[in-house]
């Protein structure tokens, strides 16, 4: 018994050997991983000039637009290798090759959405320029990839040297471009065929917000609300509303916060582009940033780019069947089977994917050919609004609220996506019948940018967006765009602030991205506040009442207001939820403690209960909050910002990867948005919400500034790593310029890449 358990260690041990440097990372200098740059055989044509500050943040000047591309490529594989190559194997359904038989279902799912289905006929449409780019960008990276160090991360996860391609790039932003409403169909599908279902489905229309909830996600939910372009602010500022005379832009995207950052800042200068702003690891493009004429922003439309269809009742002549192969690390290999459809892959074959039986396919507007690098190298070529929204053209997925302020003061939006042109969306179910022509029929007309809503100058002198339902839009008759937007909460505060001032800088830009007020957190508490006073005998929890007097919505790190709240929250919720509701633990589905259903439904629910409930439901509520109350902090140290690498999420080895954890302001719906659900008793650390900021002046060239939530090195142990989070939590920024005379003397670091 002895010498077996021995050698079960000794296996153990051999196996994390390798992943020491990851497990144990040593100390490393910006300058160590500067020249750890493979710049030796850079497959550039002439001379290029990588330029980079204290933070590790590149401006790259190339004499060549393919040169240009090159030497982003090098850049993105050195900082950010293991990142794009995890982002590569998640687009492909390959996380089994890392994580073994626990990951081979998770893979089933990835490998039905199919990120890479468009990717050939995307490949073959191409213009020319594209084509130059990417395989340009693509020639860099490999280059790092395949003759730069090894990250600390490669070995414990046993991730070797392979080649991106074409198809491994375009699967990369098929990922990037996910449909947030997945996770409400996953959440939803269970609950089809339920009595009470109906009224779930109205009640969720009613909101019209994401059912998901906040419950704890399985794996391939965490891989899709972590990695999709999920949540965002942006707001504009036209010149006539600015106090520097050029138009403002703020954008600050929220989605996982677990680190590297899922965005990286450059600069970049070659005859075709001369512009700052932020990339997604392993894509050529800049999705948030300007040039001399145009700064832009975006938010998740959190559009219904998707459509379910039964399909059932097809023949078997509809389907067409292939089995594929997974391969697993420290085990055999193993197969599945992927069913695709006329009306897109059969995803109710995977086990992750609950359908109570139905079959179902995913119709998505990711599996149609459209084009988004090229609209994005367009966008950042545009020299005004118009011409930056028409650069729109064929981008499909994700889709936004594109947000633009140009160089003539002007401000504008558009809706930048690919969608069905339907005439209304499921009434009574989400679930359409693949023999309906009328539904079926939508997807043959298909609009884009060049049909959807736009506008520009408005009346206000400003624009705020924030995954909001887009009434703007509506009312210029668009077809109906979707059912799960964000609560209005964070764009009304947006519009509030905005409002507030009669001329805007970029000071007080960047302040209303740090804002931790909710005011429909401040109404809900004075209203379920009003109703404990009206009791007989006054407020039951009078400690509570105190913290709660006169609470303006603020969740602020030091304050206790909101922790009375969010106690009061904790108990009233649940005892509002009927049983059909809850799950089998007796907690509330993830629908009843969304945001936008507490907003739209906590206090109507709690005046509908017969009266003696009512009253004794808020006496129980009350109390059990006054106790919570009684025995915790202040909002700060229950409610975490935790410093952590994604491998946080390895079982056993995770707490090697937690760097640190801070008291954090903020909320669900707040602008500065720190997400989490219902709380509990312990500190829990968010896992999703701001997590970069971005800060135009139209006025100046050099007026850039840009933060991320960690740091630009991806390499576990460097200086740059996490040295942004001071900057993060003091509200400070790293200025980004255009002006050459500025970027040298704020960039003196210089790497040359020589033709080899």
């Amino acid at each position: 018994m002895r010498r077996t358990a021995s050698r079960v260690l000794l296996l153990g041990l051999l196996v994390l050997l390798p992943g020491c440097a990851a497990l144990f990372p040593r100390e490393t200098p910006v300058e160590h991983r500067l020249a750890a740059l493979p710049a030796a055989g850079a497959p550039v044509s002439r001379p290029v000039e990588i330029r980079w500050n204290d933070h590790m943040v590149p401006w790259i000047t190339a004499e060549t637009d393919e040169d240009l591309a090159v030497a982003l490529g090098l850049v993105h594989g050195h900082l950010r290798g293991a990142q794009v190559m995890l982002l590569r194997l998640v687009a492909q359904g390959r996380l089994s090759e890392v994580a073994g038989p626990p990951a081979a279902e998770v893979d089933h799912a990835l490998r039905i959405l199919g990120f890479g289905r468009a990717g050939p006929e995307v490949i073959r449409n191409w213009p020319p320029e594209t084509r130059m780019f990417v395989r340009a960008f693509l020639r860099g990276l490999n280059h790092a990839l395949l003759n730069g160090p090894r990250p600390p991360e490669a070995g414990l996860l046993g991730l070797g040297r392979e080649p991106v391609t074409e198809e491994d790039l375009l699967a990369i932003g098929r990922l990037a471009g996910t449909d947030i409403n997945w996770l409400a169909y996953i959440s939803l599908l269970p609950q089809r065929g339920r009595p009470d279902f109906p009224e779930l489905w109205a009640r969720t229309r009613e909101a019209g917000g994401n059912p998901v909830g906040q419950q704890r996600a399985d794996l391939l939910r965490e891989i899709l609300a972590g990695t999709s372009r999920s949540g965002s602010n942006a707001v504009a500022v036209s010149a006539g509303r600015s106090a520097t005379g050029g138009a403002l832009i703020a954008s600050d995207p929220h989605l996982g916060l677990n680190l590297p950052n899922l965005w990286l800042a450059v600069g970049m200068r070659s005859p075709g582009f001369h512009a700052v702003g932020l990339m997604v690891p392993g894509l050529p493009i800049l999705g948030v940033g300007r040039n001399r004429q145009v700064a832009w922003g975006g938010t998740n439309l959190r559009a219904a780019s998707s459509d379910l269809f039964d399909v059932g009742a097809l023949p078997p002549e509809a389907f067409r069947s292939e089995t594929v192969r997974l391969r697993q690390r420290f085990w055999f290999a193993t197969e599945r089977t992927v069913r695709t459809t006329p009306f897109g892959p059969v995803m109710s074959d995977a086990a992750l994917v609950p359908a109570n039986g139905a079959t179902l396919a995913l119709r998505w507007a990711g599996h149609q050919p459209t084009d988004e690098i090229t609209a994005l190298l367009r966008a950042a070529r545009a020299t005004d609004g118009e011409s930056f929204r028409h650069a729109f053209a064929g981008f499909g997925v994700s889709a936004q609220t594109m947000l633009w302020a140009d160089s003539q003061g002007r401000v504008g939006r558009f809706i930048a996506a690919t969608l069905p042109d339907r005439a209304s969306l499921p009434a009574e179910d989400p679930v359409l019948d693949a023999r309906d022509a009328a539904a079926t029929g939508a997807w043959d007309r298909l609009r884009d940018a060049r049909t959807l809503p736009a506008e520009a100058d408005p009346p206000t002198g400003t624009l705020a967006s924030a995954n909001n339902r887009p009434r703007w839009a509506e009312r210029h008759g668009t077809p109906p765009l979707g059912f799960f937007f964000s609560d209005d909460d964070r764009v009304l505060r947006l519009e509030e602030l905005l409002a507030a001032r009669p001329r805007h800088t970029p000071e007080s830009l960047a302040a209303i991205q740090r804002d931790i007020r909710s005011p429909r957190a401040a109404h809900l508490a004075a209203g379920i506040a009003d109703r404990l006073a009206a009791l007989p005998g006054g407020h039951p929890a009078p400690r509570l009442a105190q913290a709660l007097g006169g609470w303006d919505g603020s969740y602020a790190a030091e304050s206790r207001a909101p922790v009375a709240f969010e106690a009061l929250l904790r108990h009233l919720v649940p005892a509002l939820v009927p049983e059909s509701r809850r799950t089998e633990a007796g907690n509330p589905r993830g629908a009843e403690t969304q945001w936008n259903f507490l907003t739209a439904f906590l206090l109507r629910d709690l005046d509908a209960l017969p009266h003696a409930r009512r009253e004794a439901v808020l006496r129980q509520a009350a109390s059990a909050a006054e106790a919570d109350l009684d025995r915790l902090g202040n909002w700060g140290e229950l409610h975490q910002l935790r410093a952590a690498h994604w491998l946080v999420n390895l079982p056993l080895l995770g707490r090697f990867f937690v760097y640190a954890q801070y008291p954090s302001g903020g909320s669900r719906e707040t602008p500065m948005k720190v997400s989490h659900g219902l709380i509990d008793a312990a500190p829990r650390p968010a896992t999703f919400g701001s997590m970069a900021r971005h800060v135009s002046d139209m006025a100046d060239p050099d007026a850039n500034w840009f933060t991320l939530w960690g740091g630009q090195d991806g390499w576990i142990g460097s200086a740059a790593f996490m040295d942004q989070v001071p900057l993060w939590r003091d509200g400070r920024s790293i200025r980004v310029p255009l002006r050459a005379a500025t970027v040298a003397a704020e960039f003196p670091r210089v790497t040359t890449l020589t033709p080899p």
